[in-house]
């Protein structure tokens, strides 16, 4: 898997109206303007497309942060 700068970009692509190297490691993504329940099916949808990975809604329920995303997601590939 990649590092996650690239997959920040790829969540910062998803969000509509969310300016380039915004979200870091620390943020906490349910905090962010744009978040709502639709974000976080395309987040579920991105997760899978990209990684094939199947992340439900108790396991974004139990992040915090994009890096507690990234590292759940980084657990299902290995």
């Amino acid at each position: 898997m990649e590092d996650i700068s690239e997959f920040i970009k790829k969540i910062e692509f998803e969000i509509d109206e969310i300016e380039s190297e915004t979200i870091n490691p620390e943020t906490k993504f349910r905090e962010l303007e744009e978040w709502s329940s639709m974000m976080g099916l395309i987040f579920i949808a991105l997760i899978d497309t990209e990684y094939d990975v199947t992340v439900n809604g108790d396991d974004l329920i139990n992040c915090v942060t994009v890096q507690d995303l990234y590292n759940v997601v980084k657990s299902k590939i290995q």
